[in-house]
């Protein structure tokens, strides 16, 4: 089959794509352009949905002991921890299951599974003797809509051109990262009225005389997911020429740049993402008096939406400069956070830890997208080297090098996820341990500090530019 004549006969009555050449530009022009903009956008809506259910307790958690549950404030951060640490372990075997399942069918598997978590959630919190032991199971369940997010990214990878990866990839994470925003944003909404009948009991009367229906912010989704399950079965694609058993992926853990990347990875997107899951819980120890829920959605939100801008600004100035320069930043913002918690001289300035919160977000979505940038260079660069050292030809060194750039990319989200579960973990353990969440904040500034210098060392300084200049000439891409 030709690149050139294949429009007609492409894809197979199950959605199986035989011939997927996105580098050939007429074979991009005539077929590969639209199937590939089909299976984006339907994949966007299933991640956002993902990261919808991951977070769920990051809103959930703070109303729990408000419809009639006793549990303390270091079990209920730990709810809000625990999605992110199954999450983050099950984006291990999600980086390699795309070349063995394929996208179509795995997309749609891995939607489908989250109505269970969704469902459970529901029934459980309507029962107000339901032990802390299930919710940790419900809270460990939800954390496979974080693992959505390794296999969704590596499918995507394979449908783009490496010229266009960089703007798929940003678009399928960044959107995707929105299901936050969207879940904190909807859920206060949502539990307010009673939307759903008898599937979520009857409201929880306040002492303020209004009601909650906290059922609601798990039922909400459950709908979505069903629709987008079915989308995705019947519109998106699998690619056969992508295929390979975990073994043949499994060489790239062997690579000193995956733990080095990973590390830069888990200080930035690992902040964006655990500040997710902690900050309307340490907001309501620090500042009870503030109805935090109906402000949490603006970190996400900020958070999401800088994601795609670090990784255009790192195509045009450069992925190094960039990240260097955002550690930096998240350094210092880390530091004057201290300025505004309460203390036993002050009552601390809520305007200014908000303020300063929201720069984090920006500054650790920012990263995200800078550091990911950095991922698919180096990676399709040092694969594409190797494989012709070999003896390979080019058209296997740039099939290789999309496989394990995949699974790279989706190992490295693994590592950075489990900021998720560090960071909320560490504000309850501080709390429990001092009363103040200060001792857990020096932990962090050490941690962003340590990635500026890592940074600098392994890819800033002069001795590595012939690298770096390499990697850029080869790509047509910035490092």
């Amino acid at each position: 089959m030709t690149t050139s004549n294949s429009s007609s006969n492409a894809v197979n009555a199950r959605g199986v794509i035989q011939n997927w050449q996105p580098e050939d530009q007429q074979f991009w022009n005539s077929i590969g352009e639209k199937t590939a903009k089909r299976n984006l956008w339907i994949s966007i809506p299933c991640l956002l949905l993902a990261f919808c259910v991951w977070m769920l307790f990051s809103a959930v958690a703070v109303n729990l002991n408000k419809v009639g549950f006793n549990f303390s404030t270091d079990q209920l951060f730990l709810l809000t921890a625990l999605p992110s640490i199954s999450g983050a372990l099950l984006r291990i075997p999600y980086s390699f299951v795309i070349p063995i399942f394929g996208g179509r069918r795995w997309t749609a598997l891995s939607t489908a599974i989250l109505i269970l978590p969704c469902t459970w959630m529901t029934v459980a919190i309507q029962d107000t003797t339901t032990p802390f032991s299930i919710f940790v199971l419900i809270a460990l369940l939800c954390g496979f809509g974080g693992a959505n997010f390794a296999s969704s990214m590596a499918n995507i990878s394979f449908f783009y051109p490496r010229a266009m990866q960089g703007g798929a990839l940003g678009l399928n994470g960044g959107l995707g990262n929105l299901g936050v925003s969207v879940m904190q944003l909807v859920v206060p909404f949502i539990i307010s009225f009673s939307a759903f009948g008898i599937f979520a009991g009857a409201g929880t009367v306040q002492p303020q005389g209004t009601s909650l229906w906290l059922p609601n912010a798990a039922l909400i989704w459950i709908p979505f997911l069903l629709l987008f399950t079915l989308l995705a079965w019947f519109f998106m694609n699998d690619i056969a020429s992508v295929n390979g058993s975990i073994r043949q992926q499994l060489p790239v853990l062997k690579r000193g740049h995956l733990w080095i990347l990973s590390f830069l990875y888990l200080a930035s997107f690992g902040s964006f993402i655990g500040f997710s899951a902690g900050f309307a819980m340490l907001t309501n120890t620090q500042f009870p008096h503030v109805n935090i829920l109906q402000l949490a959605f603006f970190g996400p939100l900020v958070g999401a939406l800088m994601r795609p801008i670090g990784g255009w600004l790192s195509d045009k100035l450069g992925g190094i400069r960039v990240t260097m320069v955002n550690f930096a930043l998240m350094t210092l913002l880390s530091l004057l956070l201290f300025t505004t918690l309460p203390n036993e001289h002050s009552e601390g300035h809520f305007i200014a830890f908000f303020a300063v919160f929201m720069a984090l977000f920006a500054t650790a979505g920012l990263g995200s997208g800078s550091t990911f940038q950095m991922i698919a260079v180096v990676f399709r660069r040092l694969t594409i080297a190797r494989v012709i050292a070999g003896g390979g030809d080019e058209t296997a060194a740039q099939t290789t090098a999309a496989r394990d750039t995949a699974a790279a990319l989706g190992f490295i989200s693994a590592i950075g996820a489990i900021g998720g579960f560090f960071i909320p973990k560490a504000f309850g353990t501080s709390l429990a341990m001092t009363g103040s969440p200060v001792d857990a904040m020096k932990v962090f500034v050490v941690c962003y500090f340590s990635s500026l210098l890592v940074t600098w060392l392994v890819y800033g300084r002069r001795i590595n530019q012939g690298m770096a200049t390499r990697l850029s000439k080869a790509n047509n891409e910035t490092l």
